[in-house]
Formats: structure tokens, C-alpha cells, sequence
């Protein structure tokens, strides 16, 4: 290796003595030998001597400023050594004082020792004398005991207490225990003869019924107004009242005030007792006056302060017991047995009035009850209202009737013809338009409201506004309703809140079509519709509720003088409430029956129809006065009635329709279901079928016959619905699957017969396109799937295919079913170049 390397090796050396620098790869994997030791030792040689150079002038930069802390180092260390010889001399002379110093300070600590003496000696004179006096006053309590002589006794030891607490000694010292215990002992034995006293001034036998109250006793030298400054030493007034309150409740008051017992007991004030004898009734008044009795007894023979501390224990008891028990039960319901309130009412205040006399005190609740009757009496009515409520939907919707609804309605001649072509009975004798229809003499009423469902719930029974297609057969369906509600129930919506800031959309009224211009066949006349339909047992109890309280809200507000009258208007607010009740209880009563949610449209929408009346009828009432009628105010809750019975269809039809769709094969594709052959696809079909006809049957003895049909017709649809569009969804169509699917599309057009009349004939043709949109799409779709394309190209061209199915799905049916070949773009091209063969729609 040459020495520019050995020098490259000392360069390496010395920057990582000085820096830490670690040498680069190539130098530091190097193999060093011997030659090479001398240009690096002669490399840190060279980096010493410069460092030891740099050392040297840096002590020479600095060396006047080292000298100087030096210096400043001696000055410190003589002033601390000087400061703490000064310290050991001022010790030294503290610890040596004058001769003459020391003598004076000892015969003033004699001095200050005798007096302490003397001032003990006086202290101990005290306090011996001190003891002896309460030692005496204690002789005295002992033999004040002796002598029965209970207040001179408490007084005694009051003045032994006052005197033992002043002695200036500690009471941890023998002789202020032995004095204390004396006179704990003393005291406890004061106390026993109290004890005994008190229980001969004051009798209660329980098991007799049986209480007397001694002022004084012969045989006693301390009385009952002693015995409060006795019940006050021992701090017992509240106690001993307390006691006394519940033995007299026991004895007394608990068996005269007991409702529930078969036999109430009378209370008898006879020689200086106060017992229980005989029997008594159990009206207010007569409770009453027993406790008035009692009052009087207790107030004419107890201290002032003892009925104060009595009543404070008693009233908290007593009063809740009396309202609770007597007086809300007496409350009546309705107007009918107010005078017997008043009566009640009259002897509360009597009763109040005398307690207030006999100087008793917390009774304001029975004063608050008296004051405040009126609204006593209309929560219990509002109580009984709600409670009759949900008492009568416990028990079920009960035996079903058929009600009836009339609408008279004003049509034209034309509109005639469409009613009479739709199946309404008209109930006029005279037959001014000659003969709206030859064919049909007898025909049924379509009236009910038309209920308001999600897709298609049905058609307008009426076919009121049809006037283009009046002189076509029915092959479309009629309009379909609006939008179903939710199935779910919302408890704010049951109770009717912020219904008027978002009303929901009630079953629309069948409402007069609206009048064409004036022709030579506009003539008009009268028409009178009727319909019957089946309710529960539910809506009449709840109609006459809310007319009995109804009319009690208006006799009041006829009746100034009457007690009652100012919660007349809350007494006019007491319907919605129990409707409100209706609406939110009855959802689940009416679900454990059969058809339930049915009944529960059927009901509420009577009840609607009901209410709706009496409003009207309400305001043309003479025998009312003009703020009756004006107080009166159902048209919410009319509303709110409607809206539930939309709910409750919707909720049903809703419940239904997707348990069909289940059947069907929910989700999934009914045609495309893995592992389901052609017998099991028809048995679900089947089932579909079966379900829809036993709803049909149900739904037959509930519904008027166009909410059947409209109900029923929904039903029939989501199936023809459902099929459609799973056909529509296929990927191609071969013709043994054509030939299963029109085989099944036969067995659901089998519900046809729903839409016959019982005693219809042979050639009769169903209405099942009325009510199922989706009908006759069905119908076609199976024509289709069995036609050939000369046969498809006919029924578009020249039937009525282009009525239910657009271009695009003519196309692509025709696409899934047949070869594309020429002849099929052919028949394609003819299709899409017309696509209105009939004509605009």
C-alpha cells in the first residue's frame, strides 16, 4: 500500500477521534498492515500538537477575567467567616445572664403561683357548693315524685339540669357522672308516672271502639293542660299526638270511614265517651255529621296546642281517605244526578266551615276539592267517558248490523245512463229519462265511500266522469285512488295531533260529476243512491257518549246559575277526546278479530258519516242558544276519523297484498325459482288464488259491495301485476313455457266468477277489469304467448292489444317468443309504424 493510502487511513483516524465521523466503505474495508501504522500515528501526532496549541491560547485569552473570580471567591469566604463569629458571641452571652436577673424572675414566678393557689381554692369552694345544691334540688325532684306531683317535679329537674351545667367541672369527673345518672334515673322515673297519668286522661279502647278524653281526674293532681307543659319538658307533643291519632283511628274513625265494609258503624258521644253503636248509612251526610261529632269532642276537651299538634298528624291522613274514598265516588257522570252533588258539595263546605271553628287546621285539600267541583266533576266525566271506551272495545266487537247509506246526488242524463250502465240504484219512483238503460232493470247501490289505496285499490264505483268512453265497453280500468297510507300506525296520528297542519287525504265523498254545457240533453233531476254495508257493535255506544255529553255541554251553557256551567266549554271538548281514544286503543282490539282492520274502516268511517249529521243537524237546532252552537266543534275530528279509516284500509291492503306477492314468490322471478318444477309454480299460484277468494268471502259480509269490489279487485290485481311483470323480465320465452304460462294465466283469470252476480248467466261478462287494472294486460298477455305472428300482428292492428300494451313491449314479447328472422321484422316494422291503430286514446 503507498503512503498516500497510509495518509488517507490517519485522515480517517483523526476525524472520527475528534468528529465520530465513521470512514467511508473504501477505506474502512481495507486490510491495514504494518507499514501503514506509520503515516497515521504521524497523522494524530500532528492533530494533537494543534490541539494542544489551540488549548494554549484560549488560557492566555481568558486568564484576566479567571483571576478576577478568584478574587471575588477570597472577598466572600472573609465575610461568611466574619458573620459567623459575630453569631457564636451573641450565643454565648444569652446563655449567661446576671446574677441579679435570675433572682427577680424567681420570686415573681412565687408570686404568680400563689394566686393560682388561691384562685383554685376558690373554684373548688364553688363547685363543692355547687354540687351540693344540685344534690338538694335532685332530693327535691324525688320527693315531688313521691307526692305525684308531675309539674313540680319536670320544673325541679329542669332547675337541677340548668344547675348541673353551670358547675365548673368536667363531665368526665366521678362526681358530675354520679349526678348526671341521678338525674337521668329521676327523670326516666318522672317520666313512668307521667305515663301513667296521661293514659288515665286519655282512654282508647280498640277493641270496643271506644274513646274518652279527661280534662282532670279526682284521683290526680295533674290535669290535661298540665300535661302539655309535661308532653313540652319532654319534648313528646307531636309524639304522644301522633300515638293518640292512630289508637283513635283504629277505635273510631278507621271503621266509620272504611267504604268498602258491608256495615258501617255509628259514632255516639255518651257520657263523656265517644263510641261506636249501631249502624249507619253510607251517604256523605251522614259521614259528616259522625265526623263532626268526633271533631267536636276532640276540639271541646283538648288544650288548643294539643288539637293544633293532632291536626297536623291527623288531616294528612284523614282528608285523602275522605276524597279518595267518599267524594270522588259520589262525583256523578252526568247531569242527571247534579242535584245529588250538590248536596254533597254543600255538606263539604259545612264541614270545612266547622272545622275551621274548632280551631283545626290543615283541611285546605277538602277546601280546594268543595272550590274546585266543578273541575272535580268534569274529569270524572272525562274518566267515565274514556273508560267507557276501552272498556266497550275490551269487550269485543260484539254482534255486526247492516247499516244504510242514502247520497242524493244531481246528474244529468248522460250521467244517468253511465250510473245505470255501473250497476246504482236509483231510488226515484218517476222515470223522467225515459229508460236510462233497457238492459239493466235491476241494479245495485254503489254509495260507500270509496277508500283511498296504494297502486290500485280498486275503481270508482260510480263511473262518474267517464263521458269519453261512455259509449265503449268497459275494457280499461276506471280511475284508481290515491296512494295508500303506511300500515303502521303512528299513536300521534291516532290521536288526531297535527292533523290540521298536515291533514292525510280522506276517502273522497262520490261527488257530482261536473256539468257540461247547456244542450238539448242537459236536462238534470235529482238522484237518490243507497248502499249498505255492515258495522260492529263499536260505533253506536260511542255516537250516543258523545251526544249524552253533548248535550249536558249545552244545557250548561244554558243554565247560567248552574254550578256546573263554567266548565261547559271543556265539557264541549270531551268528544274529541274520546274519539281520539277511539282512534288510538281500537287498532288493537280490532286486530284479534277476522276482517278486523275492515270493520275498523267500515266503523270509523260511519262514525265520520254519524258525526257528520248531528254537526249539521246541530246548527239548524232551535232549542240551543247561539253560543251552544257556536261552542260545537267536530270538523277535525270528523276529518281525523276519515283519515284513520284510510289508514286502517291501507294498513290491510297493504298486509295483504304483500302476503300475495310472497306467495308468488316474493322478490324473486315466479317463473325463474330454482328447483321449482311446472305442479309446484301452479301451487303457488293456487295459493294465491285460495287466498285472495277466502279474503273475497270475508270481506263480503263487512265491506258495502263497491268497497268489495274495489278491495277485492286490488288484490287481483297485484296478482295479474305480478305475473305481467315477471314475464316481462324473462330472457326468451320457448313455446312449452308459453304453453305453462297461459296455463296459469287461465287458472287466476278462474277469479273472474268474483265479479258475476250469484244468479248471473252463462254469456254474463264479469267486471273484473273495472277493478284490476292490470286485467285484461293479463288476458292479452296470454293471447300473446299462444298466438302465432300473423295472430299478434292482428291483435294489434286490428284488436285492442295497443290499448294495454305500449310498442316497446309488443316488440319485446315478440322478440322473447318468436325467431328473429325476416317475417318477424317484418311484423315488427308494421307494429313499430303504427303505433295507435285504434286511434289517439
Amino acid at each position: 500500500m503507498s503512503g498516500n493510502d497510509g495518509g488517507k487511513i490517519g485522515h480517517a483516524l483523526v476525524e472520527f477521534s475528534l468528529y465520530g465521523v465513521f470512514p467511508d466503505e473504501d477505506i474502512s474495508s481495507r486490510r491495514i498492515s504494518v507499514n501503514d501504522l506509520a503515516p497515521a500515528l504521524s497523522s494524530l501526532a500532528t492533530a494533537k500538537a494543534k490541539l494542544e496549541s489551540d488549548i494554549h491560547n484560549i488560557n492566555e485569552e481568558t486568564a484576566p477575567d479567571v483571576n478576577q473570580w478568584i478574587t471575588n471567591a477570597k472577598s466572600l469566604e472573609d465575610d461568611i467567616n466574619r458573620t459567623r463569629s459575630w453569631a457564636n458571641d451573641i450565643v454565648r452571652r444569652s446563655q449567661a445572664p446576671d446574677v441579679s436577673g435570675k433572682a427577680i424572675q424567681e420570686a415573681e414566678d412565687k408570686v404568680e403561683f400563689l394566686r393560682r393557689e388561691a384562685e383554685y381554692n376558690q373554684q373548688l369552694h364553688y363547685a363543692l357548693r355547687s354540687i351540693k345544691h344540685v344534690n338538694e334540688l335532685l332530693d327535691q325532684v324525688e320527693q315531688a315524685r313521691d307526692e305525684r306531683r308531675i309539674i313540680d317535679s319536670l320544673h325541679l329537674l329542669e332547675k337541677s339540669w340548668a344547675a348541673l351545667d353551670a358547675i365548673p367541672v368536667s363531665k368526665s369527673c366521678r362526681v358530675m357522672k354520679l349526678l348526671d345518672l341521678r338525674a337521668f334515673e329521676l327523670k326516666s322515673a318522672v317520666h313512668d308516672v307521667f305515663d301513667r297519668i296521661w293514659d288515665s286522661l286519655i282512654q282508647v279502647d280498640t277493641e270496643n271502639g271506644k274513646v274518652a278524653v279527661f280534662q282532670t281526674r279526682r284521683d290526680e293532681q295533674m290535669g290535661l293542660a298540665d300535661a302539655v307543659v309535661g308532653l313540652k319538658a319532654y319534648k313528646e307533643v307531636d309524639q304522644r299526638m301522633t300515638s293518640f291519632w292512630h289508637r283513635l283511628d283504629e277505635a273510631i274513625v278507621g271503621p266509620r270511614t272504611s267504604i268498602e265494609a258491608q256495615e258501617l258503624p255509628s259514632i255516639r258521644t255518651e257520657d263523656s265517651h265517644l263510641s261506636l253503636v249501631g249502624s249507619a248509612d253510607k251517604t256523605i251526610t251522614s259521614l259528616f255529621s259522625d265526623l263532626d261529632q268526633v271533631m267536636t269532642y276532640l276540639s271541646e276537651r283538648l288544650p288548643e296546642e294539643l288539637v293544633y299538634s293532632l291536626s297536623n298528624v291527623m288531616m294528612p291522613d284523614l282528608m285523602p281517605r275522605v276524597i279518595g274514598a267518599w267524594l270522588d265516588s259520589a262525583v256523578p257522570a252526568s247531569l242527571k244526578e247534579m242535584d245529588g252533588f250538590q248536596e254533597v258539595t254543600e255538606a263539604v263546605k259545612a264541614f270545612c266551615n266547622r272545622l275551621q271553628s274548632l280551631k283545626f287546621s290543615g283541611f285546605q285539600e277538602l277546601k280546594e276539592w268543595v272550590d274546585d267541583a266543578p273541575k272535580v266533576w268534569l274529569s270524572k266525566c272525562r274518566e267515565t267517558a274514556l273508560d267507557a271506551v276501552r272498556t266497550k272495545l275490551a269487550q269485543g266487537l260484539g254482534q255486526s248490523k247492516e247499516v244504510e247509506r242514502i247520497e242524493t246526488q244531481t246528474v244529468t242524463r248522460s250521467e244517468g245512463k253511465e250510473l245505470a250502465a255501473n250497476g246504482v240504484t236509483s231510488s226515484n219512483d218517476d222515470d223522467g229519462w225515459g229508460a236510462w238503460d233497457d238492459e239493466e232493470t235491476d241494479t245495485k247501490g254503489d254509495t260507500n265511500t270509496k277508500p283511498e289505496g296504494n297502486e290500485d285499490d280498486g275503481t270508482d264505483a260510480w263511473g262518474w266522469g267517464d263521458d269519453d268512453g261512455a259509449d265503449k265497453q268497459p275494457e280499461t280500468a276506471l280511475e284508481q285512488p290515491q296512494a295508500e297510507q303506511s300500515a303502521e300506525e303512528d299513536p300521534a296520528e291516532a290521536w288526531g295531533w297535527g292533523e290540521e297542519e298536515a291533514p292525510e287525504a280522506a276517502p273522497e265523498e262520490p261527488a257530482a260529476p261536473a256539468k257540461p254545457a247547456p244542450t238539448s240533453n242537459s236536462q238534470t233531476r235529482e238522484l237518490t243512491l243507497k248502499e249498505t254495508y255492515n258495522v260492529s257493535s263499536m260505533p253506536d255506544p260511542v255516537l250516543a257518549l258523545v251526544s249524552a255529553v253533548l248535550e249536558d255541554a249545552a244545557f250548561l251553557v244554558g243554565s247560567e246559575g248552574n254550578p256546573m256551567a263554567g266548565v261547559a266549554g271543556g265539557l264541549f271538548s270531551l268528544p274529541t277526546l274520546v274519539l281520539a281514544m277511539f282512534r288510538a286503543v281500537s287498532p288493537y282490539y280490532y286486530s284479534l278479530n277476522t276482517g278486523g282492520n275492515m270493520f275498523l274502516y267500515n266503523d270509523a268511517t260511519y262514525l265520520s258519516e254519524r258525526l257528520s249529521d248531528l254537526t249539521k243537524n246541530w246548527k239548524t237546532r232551535e232549542d240551543l242558544t247561539p253560543r251552544a252552537t257556536a261552542m260545537l266543534r267536530l270538523d277535525n275530528d270528523i276529518k281525523a276519523l276519515q283519515s284513520f279509516a284510510n289508514r286502517a284500509y291501507a294498513s290491510e291492503m297493504s298486509t295483504q297484498k304483500t302476503i300475495i306477492r310472497d306467495l308468488l314468490g316474493g322478490s324473486q322471478n315466479l317463473l325463474q325459482q330454482d328447483g321449482l318444477g311446472t305442479s309446484e309454480l301452479e301451487a303457488q299460484v293456487d295459493n294465491a288464488i285460495a287466498h285472495v277468494r277466502a279474503l273475497a268471502a270475508t270481506w263480503s259480509t263487512i265491506l258495502a259491495k263497491s268497497a268489495w269490489s274495489q278491495a277485492v279487485g286490488s288484490l287481483v290485481d297485484t296478482i295479474a301485476a305480478k305475473l305481467v311483470a315477471d314475464v316481462m323480465d324473462l330472457a326468451g320465452i320457448g313455446q312449452d313455457e308459453a304453453y305453462n304460462i297461459a296455463s296459469l294465466i287461465a287458472r287466476i283469470t278462474e277469479l273472474d266468477d268474483l265479479f258475476l252476480p250469484p244468479d248471473a248467466p252463462k254469456d254474463a261478462i264479469p267486471t273484473t277489469a273495472e277493478y284490476a287494472g292490470s286485467w285484461l294486460r293479463l288476458k292479452y298477455l296470454s293471447e300473446v304467448l299462444q298466438s302465432n305472428l300473423q295472430d299478434v300482428r292482428y291483435l294489434w292492428m286490428e284488436s285492442e292489444l295497443s290499448l294495454y300494451f305500449t310498442v316497446d313491449e309488443v316488440v319485446e314479447l315478440i322478440g322473447l317468443s318468436f325467431v328473429d328472422n325476416a317475417r318477424t321484422r317484418e311484423v315488427v316494422r308494421e307494429i313499430e309504424a303504427n303505433p295507435q291503430p285504434l286511434g289517439p286514446r
